[in-house]
């Protein structure tokens, strides 16, 4: 690893909701970056206008915010290679795609968007061994080119890729890489726009980009780069190939497939941001720990090394994403989960409004929870009973009907000894229950129990039922007896 401190970035395009892709991108970015003491970039691609979405640019900036993956320079906070908005900087293009055009290495290409399409469908009819762009305008007038069929008005410009371009190059991941033969890219588009491959090597060379950290479905096109880098006289970036996330059935994790792909929707779901920064961390990266997959975000900068970096795809498995939330979960305080609780149930419409005595109840219940929550989103509903006023409690049919048939004479004994009880904690509750019950009528405690926790809690499966009865108090507890006596 070289001492160096590094410049990186990460350049997602606001094309609709953020993908997975550009967090787990950053994450390998910013890693490095702070490994080497260096700089970690966010800059917005937005010259695909036809796929532009204008509320896209906010939520790449919440999303990757939430997940604590910040970035030195960008559109929102500026810096010393403002802009770092694409469209904010065609002016910038132009001047490297006369040098191309003027050098020999580009030209210009008339065809219609409609001759393009019957190429394409002429040659994948035919199977044809070289695909691509057949050079009809290369060499050509416009004179010359408009009287030939398929002709367009307005230009694009289009690299003219040699026949001995070299396919060769080394990757800081994967070791020598051989990519394909690319085709006579177009790097201009006919509204003035540049495409992706013009416009990000001169950007990276002008923010000065000294490492490309990206997904492996660009390294068919880092000939077309290297190339570009060569004509225009610019020292090239390292490059390293990331693995792509994959499906459980090996396929390209997409929003259309998966709505993990959605970056928003872990927030939604009731993810922590550090988890899941561990778990993209473990999709491409060994555990640093033995025995355990949990480590800081401070601890794999420390270990950082590319040749540690895996490049089989990796599965996108939420079971494991799951229980590393879990653990997470259960690493936190008591305070610190219910703050985070509260955040999340209140700003995802689970928990509209809480009182002050609602927020303290549910700070109180936390702890009888934590230990069974794999997401944020599952704490209101297990405590939901709890929330609930005593004639609204729905009973479980399916668990009343399996109540058994000594239920009714549980639920008036555990009343009548719960009735006269002085001092009202989960200690007492306990030790009065297990005297009527368990020992006064011969009833082992699963059975003894069940009942009292159906009346509690609306469920035979809940938190602890002698703290939720302390929580829920005397009067609601005793009321919720007397109202499953009244169904038995």
């Amino acid at each position: 690893m070289t001492s160096a401190p590094a410049r990186l970035r990460v350049a997602p395009s606001p094309t609709g909701d953020p993908h997975v892709g550009t967090a787990y991108m950053s994450l390998f970015n910013l890693a490095y970056a702070k490994a080497t003491g260096g700089q970690f970039l966010l800059r917005i691609e937005d010259t695909d206008r036809a796929r532009y979405v204008a509320s896209s640019e906010q939520q790449i900036y919440d999303t990757l915010h939430w997940l604590g993956l910040d970035w030195d320079e960008g559109p929102d906070i500026g810096g010393p290679f403002a802009p770092y908005r694409q469209s904010e900087r065609l002016a910038t293009y132009r001047p490297f795609v006369d040098r191309l055009i003027d050098a020999g290495h580009a030209y210009y290409c008339w065809c219609s968007t409609q001759r393009l399409g019957e190429l394409r469908a002429e040659q994948q009819a035919s199977k044809a061994s070289v695909t691509g762009y057949d050079r009809l305008c290369y060499g050509k007038t416009r004179e010359e080119r408009a009287a030939l069929p398929g002709f367009s008005e307005t230009p694009v410009v289009r690299m003219l890729i040699p026949d001995d371009v070299e396919l060769r190059f080394t990757d800081l991941i994967r070791g020598e890489v051989n990519a394909p033969l690319p085709d006579d890219q177009v790097i201009l588009k006919a509204d003035g726009f540049p495409t992706y491959h013009l416009a990000v090597v001169v950007d990276d060379h002008l923010m000065g980009i000294t490492h490309v950290v990206r997904g492996e479905e660009w390294i068919s096109s880092t000939p077309k780069h290297l190339l570009l880098y060569k004509w225009l006289g610019l020292a090239a970036p390292a490059f390293a190939h990331m693995p792509l996330l994959r499906n459980t059935d090996k396929s390209k994790i997409s929003k259309r497939k998966n709505p993990a792909a959605r970056l928003t929707w872990f927030a939604e779901q009731g993810y922590l941001p550090a988890a899941l920064r561990n778990f993209l961390q473990l999709l491409a990266y060994p555990p640093l720990h033995e025995g355990s997959d949990v480590a800081s975000f401070a601890e794999f900068v420390a270990a950082f090394d590319w040749a540690k970096v895996n490049t089989t795809g990796p599965i996108f498995d939420l079971t494991k994403l799951n229980s590393l939330n879990a653990d997470y979960i259960r690493a936190l305080s008591a305070s610190e989960l219910a703050d985070q609780v509260i955040a999340y149930a209140t700003r995802y419409g689970q928990w509209d409004d809480p009182s002050e005595a609602e927020v303290a109840l549910l700070r109180a219940a936390i702890p009888l929870v934590q230990e069974r929550l794999i997401l944020l989103s599952d704490a209101v509903p297990k405590l939901a009973y709890l929330f609930t006023a005593d004639a609204d409690l729905v009973i479980d049919p399916d668990a009343l009907a399996k109540a058994g048939p000594d239920a009714a004479q549980v639920v008036a004994s555990a009343r009548a000894a719960l009735s006269g009880l002085g001092e009202w904690n989960h200690d007492t509750i306990q030790t009065a229950l297990r005297e009527a019950l368990v020992d006064g009528m011969g009833i082992k405690p699963k059975f003894a129990f069940g009942p009292v926790r159906l009346a509690i809690t609306g469920s035979n499966v809940s938190p602890p039922l002698f703290e939720s009865m302390e929580l829920l108090g005397r009067d609601s507890s005793l009321a919720r007896l007397e109202k499953l006596a009244s169904l038995l």
